[in-house]
């Protein structure tokens, strides 16, 4: 091949077309002004307009192809130098813009979910309650606690705004007032106009307490001032106060009518004191009280109006000392005027002399006559269920107890009385009718234990039975429960709660017995003819360590330490039912308090028969 034919190819013109690429210079596009990026996209939809129409115009075959050609010079002028678009505060203010666009976004989304929260909770069904549905929930959470002054009340309307509208717009949830030492008048105030026209429950509490001072009398009359003018809807009141003069002044404001008063409680804490105020200051609420059912009063001298005592079915009177003491007439008078009592109690009185126990009985005619307490007509109270004489003084309680006739008695409790022998038989003559006694309580007094046995024999729905510091009840007390009475009854069958606290007449042999004899029937017992030897083994067991060591030389240790352990290990012997019987009921629970003579062992062995065993040892000085 020729030089000339070689060289040929090179010596072809250059194509019209041609592609430039600027990679040094050219910005990023991203960062150009939007007029730049708007004049560059239009210059290039103008050069290169036939190059992006699509494959039709492109390769045409009537016509040959043309490929644009770009000139750099034409757009050199528009391109901006990279140094200014690349410049620090350029891309700063570019950050910056971009964060808050991010920012106003978050606080768009945050605003939205909550939104959506409160959407879904208000689809929730405490929401949909209705009002008055929502109300009588209140009532029941606040006004059934046992606190007067609930902090109930307050967190309700701290939950939300609704539910501090509903609480506001219920008048019986503020009907609860305390004032007093610990309570701000204000806030009585407050409950005050909340509860408009509804029947108040008022509680005035000036109880003395060292960190709040000494109580002034100007506090008590300024608190009994704004209360008073709401008396007209008391429906409770109770008054505690520390002495006789401030009772009287507080009690001087209560001058108008309360025809809705059902229940009022007076206390005063220094009940021994002497001082002039022997009457009240005035008729208390002006003597109308048609609806007053229980009544409660402890060392204020009110005279003993009978307006005040009339129609009660819960009468407590106490701290009445000296010559401020009722006299049994007195007390056997406002028992014959409230025949619907339910509940009595006679609580710290000085005790009147035993041969001034009178009555005064009124003839038809009209005229009184004065005769002695057992020749006096009986009182018939058919709905009294409960009564306590707590250190009223014996001769004072069994002037009262022999005349009432009491078929509904369920609980009684004889405290810190000299010798209540003949309250105990007369509850015996009274359950010869029927008397559906259920709780017994004898505390720090003395007694037959003959007459408690023969009227535990009349008894058969006696449930507890609570014996505290007394001497007289001995083993026999507890042998004579233990075996059947006749042929099919039993002394207390029902009996299910003991308490011997502080009794230490009594042995373990007897209290062992009468457990076991409360403990159901069953096929494992051992027999009859092993009780001998079960019953020496239980002798043996609960010696002294002297005893025991002395008792030991005799035999064999082994021997010796297996009659001490049986005890804790067989099966009790139970008695086996007669036909017909029926079977004593099982003990719940027992109460060893004070017990010195219940060791340990004992009680362990007891727990295995008995669902609740306290035994506690005294505490001396040091705790």
């Amino acid at each position: 091949m020729t030089s000339a034919s070689l060289a040929a190819p090179s010596a072809r013109s250059p194509a019209s077309f041609t592609w430039t690429f600027d990679q040094t210079n050219s910005p990023p596009p991203y960062y150009d002004e939007p007029e730049t990026r708007k004049e560059d996209a239009t210059a290039k939809d103008e050069d290169c307009g036939s190059f992006y129409r699509g494959p039709a115009s492109f390769f045409s075959q009537s016509e040959p192809a043309r490929i644009p050609t770009i000139d750099p010079a034409r757009h050199a002028g528009t391109r901006r130098p990279a140094s200014s678009n690349l410049s620090i505060p350029h891309l700063r203010e570019a950050l910056s813009s971009l964060e808050s666009k991010m920012a106003t976004l978050l606080s768009e989304r945050d605003e939205i979910e909550s939104r959506l929260e409160q959407a879904v909770r208000l689809q929730s069904p405490v929401h949909r309650l209705p009002n008055e549905l929502l109300a009588s929930i209140f009532i029941i959470g606040v006004l059934t606690a046992e606190e007067e002054d609930s902090l109930m009340l307050s967190a309700l309307m701290l939950v939300c705004r609704h539910w501090k509208d509903v609480t506001l717009a219920t008048p019986i949830l503020w009907s609860r007032i305390v004032a007093g030492t610990r309570h701000s008048v204000d806030k009585a105030r407050r409950k005050l106009e909340r509860s408009q026209s509804v029947p108040l429950h008022v509680l005035v509490d000036f109880s003395p307490r060292m960190e709040h001072g000494t109580v002034t009398t100007e506090s008590i009359v300024n608190t009994m001032d704004l209360l008073c003018s709401s008396i007209w809807r008391w429906e409770s009141f109770r008054l505690t106060i520390p002495n006789r003069p401030q009772a009287h002044a507080a009690l001087s404001r209560c001058r108008e009518e309360a025809p809705l008063l059902e229940t009022l409680s007076i206390h005063i804490l220094h009940s021994m004191q002497e001082d002039h105020y022997s009457h009240a200051p005035l008729p208390l609420f002006a003597g109308h009280i048609p609806r007053l059912s229980s009544c409660s009063i402890t060392s204020f001298n009110f005279g003993w109006d009978q307006k005040l005592l009339t129609g009660l079915r819960v009468l407590k009177l106490g701290g009445y000392w000296n010559g401020f003491s009722p006299s049994s007439d007195i007390i056997l008078n406002i028992l014959r005027a409230c025949p619907k009592l339910e509940e009595f109690a006679l609580r710290n009185m000085s005790d009147v002399e035993a041969d001034r126990c009178v009555v005064t009985e009124t003839a038809a005619d009209g005229s009184e006559k004065a005769t002695r307490s057992s020749d006096a007509k009986a009182i018939h109270l058919p709905r009294l269920t409960s009564l306590s004489f707590y250190y009223a003084g014996i001769a004072r309680t069994h002037t009262i107890m022999s005349v009432l006739s009491l078929p509904a008695l369920e609980k009684v409790e004889l405290c810190f009385l000299d010798d209540v022998s003949p309250v105990i038989e007369h509850l015996r003559r009274q359950s010869l009718t029927y008397l559906p006694l259920k709780h017994l309580r004898i505390e720090s007094s003395f007694f037959s234990e003959l007459k408690l046995v023969r009227l535990l024999h009349r008894l058969p729905s006696l449930t507890s039975l609570e014996l505290v510091d007394v001497e007289d009840a001995s083993s026999h007390l507890f042998k004579s429960m233990s075996t059947p009475a006749g042929a099919s009854t039993w002394i207390c069958p029902k009996l299910a709660h003991l308490v011997l606290e502080g009794c230490t007449a009594f042995d373990w042999d007897s209290l062992r017995s009468f457990v076991e004899s409360r403990l159901p029937a069953h096929s494992r017992a051992y027999p009859t003819q092993q009780r001998t030897s079960v019953s020496s083994a239980s002798q043996q067991a609960f010696l002294t360590p002297e005893q025991f060591h002395a008792s030991a030389l005799s035999s064999s240790s082994a021997s010796a330490y297996a009659a001490r352990a049986q005890i804790l290990a067989h099966a009790p012997v139970t008695a086996q039912p007669r036909p017909g019987s029926v079977w004593p009921q099982r003990l719940d629970s027992i109460d060893l308090v004070r017990c010195h003579q219940v060791t340990k062992e004992m009680v362990q062995w007891m727990r295995m028969y008995v669902s609740e065993v306290k035994c506690e040892t005294a505490k001396n000085v040091w705790g």
